[in-house]
C-alpha cells in the first residue's frame, strides 16, 4: 500500500496554521524564503517632518538599509510506525490521524519557539521588563502575584516609546492568568467568554493565553531569559508573560518534508514509518515594544 508523499504533505502545509494562536496576529513571510533562509530589510531611521517650515533648502539626509539574512530553525517530529494491520483493520483514516498529530506537534513546538524569541533577554529601555508587584501567591516557591497595576504600567512602558495604539498585543501566561481571576472582576467576566485561546482587550493590549512562556532567572545579578527548553529550577525560575507591537514581528515557514518508508520494504515487521521536517521562523523585526512581565521573587 503505498502513500503519495506529496499529497500527505500537501495535506500538513494546507492545514497548518495558528488562527486561534497569538501568532495569528504576525505576518507571515512565506514568499521571501529561499533556501530555509529569509532575506530582511533592516530600514533606517525614518525622515524627520517640518511644520510650517520657512527655512530652505530643506535638509537632505540619506537613509542607510542594511540586508539581514536570517536561517530558520529546523523542527523535526519524532517518526511513528503504522502497521499493514492497523491500516487495514481500523474504522478510520489512520495514516490521516497520524499526520494530524504532526501537524500539531510542529504547531506547538514552533508556537514555544516563537513565544521564545518574542520576549526580550534581558530589560533594556526600548524592551522593558516589568516585575508583579501583588501579594505573595502563596505558593511553594513564592511570587509576587500580577496585579492589574502590573498591566497598567506595560501600557504605560508602550506608550512612553510611542509605539502606535493599535496592534499591541499581550500573552499571558497560566499563572498569570489564575492571578489576575482573583483579583479582577472585570478580567473574570471576559475570561468566562472565552471561547478560543483569545480573550477580549485590556488597557490597549488585544490578550492571549499562552502555556509555555518564556521563563527568567537572576543571572550574575541581572534578571535573565533561560536558553529554550533548558532545564526546569523551580526555586529560582520567574514565570513571564510577553507583550509586542504586532506589525514590528515577522513569521516565516520554509520547506516541509514528508520522511516515509513503505512496509512494503520491511519485511519483518511490514510496518510503514512517516515523519515531517519543517522549517519555521519568527522574530522580532524591531525590538522597540517588545517587554515582559516577570514574576518577581
Amino acid at each position: 500500500m503505498g502513500v503519495l508523499k506529496e499529497i500527505w504533505t500537501g495535506e500538513l502545509i494546507k492545514a497548518f496554521g495558528y488562527d486561534k494562536s497569538f501568532l495569528g496576529e504576525i505576518a507571515s513571510r512565506n514568499e521571501m524564503v529561499n533556501n530555509n533562509v529569509i532575506h530582511m530589510v533592516d530600514v533606517g531611521a525614518d525622515p524627520e517632518v517640518l511644520i510650517n517650515n520657512t527655512t530652505y533648502p530643506i535638509a537632505i539626509s540619506g537613509r542607510e538599509d542594511e540586508d539581514v539574512t536570517i536561517s530558520l530553525d529546523k523542527f523535526d517530529t519524532e517518526n511513528t510506525r503504522v502497521t499493514r494491520d492497523e491500516l487495514y483493520a481500523l474504522a478510520y483514516d489512520k495514516m490521516g490521524s497520524v499526520i494530524e498529530a504532526h501537524k500539531l506537534s510542529l504547531e506547538d513546538k514552533t508556537a514555544d519557539k516563537a513565544a521564545h524569541a518574542l520576549a526580550p533577554l534581558v530589560g533594556t529601555g526600548n524592551s522593558p521588563i516589568i516585575l508583579t508587584t501583588g501579594a505573595s501567591n502563596g505558593e511553594t516557591y513564592a511570587r509576587h502575584a500580577l496585579s492589574p497595576d502590573d498591566l497598567i504600567m506595560a501600557k504605560r512602558k508602550l506608550d512612553d516609546l510611542k509605539v502606535p495604539l493599535v496592534g499591541r498585543i499581550l500573552v499571558l501566561c497560566n499563572q498569570h492568568i489564575q492571578e489576575l481571576l482573583k483579583v479582577d472582576e472585570v478580567f473574570a467576566r471576559q475570561y468566562k467568554d472565552m471561547a478560543t485561546g483569545q480573550i477580549l482587550n485590556m488597557y490597549g493590549f488585544k490578550l492571549y493565553q499562552y502555556l509555555n512562556t518564556p521563563v527568567y532567572a537572576v543571572v550574575n545579578g541581572v534578571l535573565t531569559k533561560k536558553a529554550f527548553g533548558a532545564v526546569a529550577a523551580p526555586s529560582t525560575d520567574q514565570n513571564s508573560s510577553f507583550f509586542f507591537y504586532g506589525p514590528r514581528a515577522f513569521q516565516a515557514r520554509g520547506e516541509v518534508e514528508m520522511f516515509y518508508q513503505d512496509a512494503s520494504v520491511d519485511p519483518q515487521y511490514r510496518q510503514s514509518v512517516v515523519g515531517f521536517r519543517l522549517y519555521h521562523i519568527c522574530l522580532p523585526k524591531k525590538t522597540t515594544g517588545f517587554g515582559a512581565i516577570v514574576s518577581d521573587l
